[in-house]
């Protein structure tokens, strides 16, 4: 759980595991940026639920991290705080696309998967690092930085072969920052297997995402399909003091998945 008074960023929160990220930090008394990419409407909403939540303070940002001057936007938004405790790195992108179908991703394909999955989190790490470096000298202890993978990154499985080498590409990346950032930045990797929000009904319909659901539970050890606050509990601790001697890390959380044979 969050801990009161964190400052925090999630990029990618208007719904989904990034929403549900924010609504437990806000519960925590966090001060908070809520980023959007297009969806204002679901932005808005999360932030609203946040105040109720107990938020100290929900800013609305526009930005999308594939581009490196709108990171540095949502980070000056923060600069009046002084400190960023936390920034999770969960915005998100794929192209739905059968492995075997080569033809179907174009290199373009590749570079706004990468742009977004690999290449922003780096660039908000990097408009960050001042402000979370001045979190851990006031608190005296390290500040947190959570990169949300995927189990795709791990096995490469999930939408396509993009999405999986961005995923992939995250995950070493995440030990490189936790090498070059210590001790004053912490960063560790949470990897979801199946989560059960909009994800898949936008990118397969209604019925494609409900045969994907089906599946999951079917098959994984634990018979459940994974919602977002699931994850986001994970997400959480890995932001909080409570996991303050933790870095480097790549976490799995797929109710099982991998010990499918």
């Amino acid at each position: 759980m969050a801990k009161d008074g964190l400052c925090a960023i999630v990029t990618g929160s208007a719904s989904g595991l990034g929403a549900a990220t924010a609504e437990i930090l806000a519960k925590g008394g966090a001060r908070l940026v809520i980023n959007y990419s297009s969806s204002k409407t679901e932005a808005e909403a999360t932030a609203e639920v946040c105040r109720k939540a107990g938020a100290a303070e929900v800013l609305v940002v526009q930005g999308d991290v594939s581009r490196d001057e709108d990171c540095r936007k949502l980070v000056a938004a923060v600069e009046k705080w002084g400190r960023l405790d936390v920034l999770v790195n969960n915005a998100g992108t794929t192209k739905h696309v059968a492995h075997g179908d080569l033809a179907g991703l174009s290199a373009e394909d590749f570079q706004r998967v990468y742009g977004v999955n690999t290449i922003g989190p780096f660039q908000m790490v990097r408009a960050a690092r001042s402000l979370l470096e001045a979190a851990a000298k006031a608190s005296g202890r390290p500040s947190s930085v959570v990169n949300v993978s995927s189990v795709a990154g791990i096995s490469g499985v999930g939408s396509s072969i993009a999405y999986a080498a961005s995923k992939g590409a995250l995950n070493t990346m995440t030990l490189s920052l936790a090498r070059a950032l210590a001790p004053a930045i912490r960063v560790n990797t949470v990897c979801p297997g199946y989560i059960d929000t909009p994800w898949f009904t936008k990118g397969r319909g209604a019925e494609g995402a409900k045969q994907v659901r089906d599946m999951v539970v079917s098959k994984v050890p634990l018979k459940v399909a994974s919602s977002a606050e699931d994850i986001a509990q994970l997400v959480c601790f890995l932001a909080s003091p409570a996991s303050g001697n933790m870095t480097g890390e790549i976490v799995r959380m797929d109710a099982g998945m991998h010990l499918i044979t």
